[in-house]
């Protein structure tokens, strides 16, 4: 339907945590057809609702071509947590080393409310985390170890969009 513009650092919505969806209707549609829209721009690996103002329990995702969505994802990860190369469209120009473990794997529900499995390594795993994330009203820079945090917070400052 449409790329919707990404809230930015600062936002409320991004520090609350989300509402489950309990109903799959007409916005709940197109909710996910905004977030399908939106991931699918250039450089985009993850959408998450509240990245849109949105502040539900979904999130859409762009990894090695494949496109998808999940409605109330439950996190499941494996591994020990590893420095891994991060940015965030909420927090734009910024890329750190954030703590994500190897493996992840969400399960939730479809547009049909049957049930949905994700999960992979890499990249995928990365996105699965960070976008379940956003839906607990976290950002990557939380993650962050507390000295790379506070340069990071400067950046942001220092920013032009904040």
């Amino acid at each position: 339907m449409a790329v919707r513009p990404i809230r930015l650092f600062g936002d409320p919505v991004l520090r609350s945590v989300c509402a489950p969806i309990d109903d799959i209707d007409e916005g709940v549609v197109s909710l996910v057809s905004d977030l399908v829209d939106s991931v699918a721009e250039p450089g985009r690996a993850g959408v998450a609702a509240p990245q849109i103002g949105v502040g539900v329990r979904a999130f859409s995702y762009n990894v090695d071509g494949v496109i998808g969505y999940i409605l109330n994802p439950t996190l499941e990860v494996a591994g020990d947590p590893v420095p891994t190369g991060e940015g965030c469209l909420s927090v734009p120009g910024l890329w750190h080393d954030a703590l994500r473990h190897p493996w992840a794997r969400v399960t939730g529900i479809d547009l049909h409310g049957d049930e949905l499995v994700i999960e992979g390594e890499g990249l995928l795993a990365q996105a699965l985390q960070h976008e379940c994330d956003h839906l607990d009203g976290m950002l990557y820079l939380d993650r962050l170890p507390k000295d790379i945090r506070r340069q990071a917070m400067r950046e942001v400052r220092e920013s032009d969009w904040f």
